[in-house]
């Protein structure tokens, strides 16, 4: 029964037979033989079948929801038995915001060498997708912006403050001022991040609070093109400082802070640890969350 339900589980995340199968690592056949042997052991329909997968019956989607946990309490069973024979090993996955991506090592490294026989797999996501996939159990745990209200559905711990910079080339005459203003910054030739990202929706409020609504001429998801259209000297980009670290010094780029970003009138937008409040939780995520409250201790 649990592995047709993760079987399943997979189908509703990937909505394709063939990308379901691969996910769990069956054929296509075998996959498609365990969702019938599932409805028929409910005694509903779940799926919705045609040339393709045509989604989830209502019967489906209220099965999902109930299959969602049980596999989550099976898999933490299974990890904490494997942890009590052994030790903490496994797979731990993290989604993380891509301005926080230079952030998670100070994460990640420390856990590393407390459990060295987890794999930790870091793949890069949009605000809006890591809690949706922690819900999906595709994520185990996500790095990304807090909510101010938070929910019983999540722990949160706070990691950081987002303040953010103006990225330059060292050869631009703004890369020898002290500091600039949203306002001289919304006046530049801009590349940003996509409209998606809420980084980017951050950074439209900033704009827009200071008379100059955000018009880039460039526009990537991805941090990497902004930083090599910010190295020709033709453009401007506004990051995270956290993230300018990573580029500054060195490879001809300068950062200049922006007034009203991070200081004392603008607290910046917190950065952080989340994961279900599912109990119970598996000892490789909670070891992480236990790490994470390390990490804000030793910053407070």
């Amino acid at each position: 029964m649990i592995e047709r339900l993760e079987m399943f589980i997979a189908l509703a995340n990937a909505r394709h037979f063939g990308h379901a199968a691969e996910a769990v690592g069956v054929t296509q056949p075998t996959l498609s033989s365990a969702i019938r042997q599932l409805e028929d052991q409910l005694g509903v329909k779940l799926v919705n079948r045609g040339s393709r997968f045509q989604g989830l019956t209502p019967e489906g989607e209220r099965v999902l929801a109930q299959a969602l946990g049980i596999v989550a309490a099976t898999r933490a069973l299974r990890d904490e038995m494997r942890a009590v024979r052994s030790g903490l090993s496994g797979d731990l996955r993290i989604g993380v915001i891509p301005t926080a991506l230079p952030m998670v090592v100070d994460l990640v490294a420390p856990y590393s060498a407390r459990y060295p026989e987890v794999r930790v797999q870091i793949l890069s996501r949009a605000a809006s997708e890591i809690v949706d996939q922690i819900d999906r159990l595709q994520l185990d745990a996500g790095v990304t912006y807090l909510d101010p209200e938070p929910t019983r559905r999540l722990t949160q711990i706070p990691l950081y403050r987002e303040s953010y910079e103006l990225l330059v080339s060292d050869r631009d005459a703004l890369a020898k001022r002290p500091s600039v203003t949203w306002a001289e910054v919304g006046a530049l030739p801009l590349c940003l991040l996509t409209r998606d990202m809420q980084n980017r929706r951050i950074i439209d409020r900033h704009l827009a609070a200071a008379g100059r609504p955000a018009a880039p001429k460039v526009e990537s998801n991805s941090i990497i093109v902004l930083v090599s259209h910010v190295a020709t000297g033709r453009w401007a980009s506004v990051v995270p400082a956290k993230l300018a670290a990573t580029f500054v010094p060195g490879g001809g780029l300068a950062v200049v802070p922006i007034l009203g970003s991070g200081d004392a009138s603008d607290q910046g937008q917190l950065v952080g640890l989340v994961a279900a409040q599912r109990e119970p939780r598996t000892p490789l995520l909670e070891a992480l969350v236990e790490e994470a409250r390390r990490h804000r201790t030793a910053r407070a």
